[in-house]
């Protein structure tokens, strides 16, 4: 356990900030040596006081529109277990998001969630918060493996890849995974039983317990809500792409940023990582349809801000307001007449 433990140190705050420096680097060098960088630039620039503005406006009533969507998700779950109303649902989602950014692939969303379930409830609450999860990878993997498909060609042609096979590979590998998770997802009474037969999972069955209630019609709507908010995240990808003069099509920046969320979906990475891998694959996949190395970084950097940081800052003033409630609560048993 404790060796477990200074692994996750090591990583955190070592390789982590490592990588991130690393990718940085690799990243202003591509936008060092791009042709008309002084142009880009002062397009950008220009963008702040031009109409365009509304474009970055929308982008950020856009990540409202995305959490949202997760609160639903989370609520149309959570009610299995415990009625839980869309504000809470929605502060929950957000203090799940600051528990998240120091976590791979933001797992630790789960806990930030559960802070605000019943105690009884909490642990049974946390299948059901992963079923959602699992509903958006399964969006993210569809539509990831067809903008690769789609732009194969362009990924062999540019050389992206030094053997041209691993294509191939991705593509074979991601489906086998959605297949799978797509059985398991329509069959989750067979999964509970199967969990259940396990000699050393057992005791923990009744984690797993709440799955089995669940119907066709919640599994369809978490899908639906899943796919909503991926169609969200395009949007706000598109806009910020005219907001920062990046001349793309609307079809070749929902493909390549599908192919980015593909990626971002297998690496595990936390939140500061994440940044520089989602600003070196942006380049890489939006290089095959612009130059503008700039404002393709600066779209990039802007979601991760918009997405992550911002909701992460609000549900850490969440979970403060949270513990301050929990504390005058002690202190006012502590001076009841009745203790």
């Amino acid at each position: 356990m404790k060796l477990n433990k200074n692994i996750k140190i090591f990583l955190n705050y070592f390789l982590g900030p490592i990588i991130f420096f690393w990718l940085s680097y690799s990243i202003y060098n591509q936008v060092k040596h791009q042709h008309n960088l002084e142009q880009s630039w002062l397009q950008i620039k220009q963008s702040f006081n031009s109409p365009l503005v509304i474009n970055l406006i929308a982008v950020v009533l856009l990540m409202f529109v995305n959490w949202s969507l997760e609160a639903m998700k989370w609520k149309l779950s959570a009610q299995r277990v415990q009625p839980v109303s869309f504000f809470k649902s929605f502060k929950a989602i957000l203090s799940g998001v600051s528990f998240s950014v120091t976590t791979p692939n933001r797992m630790g969303e789960y806990l930030g969630r559960v802070l605000y379930m019943e105690e009884g409830n909490r642990l049974r609450v946390i299948s059901l918060s992963i079923l959602g999860s699992i509903s958006q990878l399964m969006i993210t993997l569809t539509f990831g493996l067809l903008g690769l498909l789609i732009l194969k060609p362009r990924i062999i042609e540019a050389g992206l890849l030094a053997w041209p096979t691993w294509i191939n590979l991705i593509v074979f590998g991601c489906t086998a995974v959605l297949l799978v998770l797509t059985v398991f997802y329509f069959n989750l009474k067979w999964l509970a039983q199967w969990i259940d037969k396990l000699p050393g999972i057992r005791k923990y069955a009744y984690l797993f317990s709440e799955l089995e209630k669940i119907n066709a019609t919640l599994l369809l709507q978490l899908l639906s809500l899943s796919s909503m908010r991926y169609l969200v995240f395009g949007i706000q990808y598109y806009l910020l792409f005219r907001f920062f003069g990046v001349e793309v099509s609307w079809w070749q920046g929902f493909w390549a940023t599908g192919v980015t969320f593909l990626v971002l979906a297998i690496i595990p990475t936390v939140a500061l990582v994440e940044l520089g891998v989602r600003g070196e694959i942006s380049l890489k996949m939006l290089g095959l349809f612009s130059t503008n190395n700039l404002g393709i970084g600066f779209a990039s950097t802007t979601i991760w801000f918009i997405n992550l940081v911002v909701p992460a800052v609000i549900g850490s003033l969440l979970i403060l307001s949270i513990k301050i409630f929990m504390k005058r609560n002690e202190r006012s048993e502590r001076i009841s007449p009745d203790n």
